[in-house]
């Protein structure tokens, strides 16, 4: 007789397990996210309580925390919301579609295109303004993926994950060329674009979060209409065709999703390193390789893991400021390495 200790699980108790540790993650990722949204708001130069926040942003008095908490605080805590959660997002989709783990928002030259898009704004059309930067980084972004995907679709085997990954790194070589080359014949053109390239939230103001964000939106939104479909393509196209999805669309969606989304992040806060290549991984570690709980983790981890990023470069250095995108990228290789050495890391 079977003991039951050895006793087989009954039909349907796995898959239920795994959707309640998945579930339980993406709680426990929600409440990281909730702590890291207070603690950019309540730490910095000037430390406030959690009863002072709430008081200034639910009933504001005119006082001194009031105004650092709703003028200082929270636009670029908004505007790390959105931007981690864009990173992370495009991240997932860029290595589903090129199938390649080490794939990041920068991979098919979309960074490079909103750089070059923001040079131009600064060297040819005189914006000095982070908020007019933001329209130019988009459209080099858009600019740069449409071309990606153009040409790559043009090759024999089409826009296969190994056309999409040459063509979108010849294409980033290309344009961070013609950046260097527009930079070094204008002196007030690199100081602005010194500011803008290093990658942080400071100097944001809350319309730059605001311009972005439809931006994000959509590009959730098509993110979530292929998550199915990125399963099916990570057996393979042919596999993916025999189970009745439209490869062609599947890329397609998500692509543009990957553009809207790296091009909204880029342009608003600068080229932050590794939010884009580490989330993903540590999403698929906690929750394996299905896209819709990989993309609703790395939804919420991103911006955790970049408004922590934020204010452990306001607190390191005091009265100064450490920008966000050099604190990831001291925090994320590590991330990045451990997971890979614990072995831990699920492939799309």
């Amino acid at each position: 007789m079977t003991s039951l200790a050895t006793r087989p699980a009954p039909a349907g108790t796995r898959p239920r397990a795994r959707g309640g540790r998945r579930l339980a993650v993406t709680v426990a990722a929600a409440v990281v996210l909730g702590l890291a949204v207070l603690a950019s708001f309540a730490l910095g130069s000037r430390a406030l309580a959690a009863d002072e926040v709430w008081r200034a942003l639910v009933a504001p008095d005119g006082g001194e925390a009031a105004t650092i908490v709703r003028e200082l605080r929270m636009p670029r805590t908004a505007l790390g919301l959105a931007v981690g959660l864009a990173l992370a997002v495009a991240g997932v989709l860029f290595q589903a579609l090129t199938r390649n783990p080490l794939a990041e928002p920068r991979i098919l030259g979309i960074s490079a295109g909103a750089s070059f898009g923001v040079v131009l704004a600064i060297s040819v059309f005189g914006v000095s303004t982070l908020a007019g930067y933001v329209w130019f980084g988009i459209g080099g972004a858009l600019g740069a993926g449409v071309l990606v995907f153009a040409v790559a679709a043009k090759a024999r085997e089409g826009a296969s994950p190994v056309t999409l990954a040459l063509v979108g790194a010849a294409l980033d070589a290309s344009l961070a060329s013609m950046v260097y080359a527009l930079l070094s014949m204008d002196a007030r053109t690199f100081e602005e674009y010194r500011f803008w390239v290093v990658g942080g939230l400071t100097g944001r103001d809350l319309t730059v979060a605001v311009q972005v964000v439809p931006f994000v939106l959509a590009g959730l939104f098509l993110a979530a209409l292929v998550a199915r479909g990125l399963d099916a393509l990570a057996l393979g196209d042919d596999v993916a065709r025999g189970l009745g999805h439209r490869i062609g669309l599947v890329r397609l969606g998500g692509g543009l999703a990957a553009v809207l989304l790296t091009g909204a992040a880029v342009a608003a806060a600068g080229p932050i390193a590794f939010v884009g290549l580490a989330v993903p991984h540590l999403a698929r570690a906690l929750v394996g390789a299905d896209h819709r709980w990989t993309l609703a983790v790395s939804a919420l981890l991103g911006p955790a893991l970049l408004l922590g990023a934020d204010v452990v470069g306001r607190l390191v250095a005091p009265p100064g400021e450490v920008p966000a995108g050099i604190v990831t990228a001291l925090v994320g290789a590590p991330l990045l390495a451990f997971l890979v050495r614990r072995a831990k890391v699920v492939t799309a």
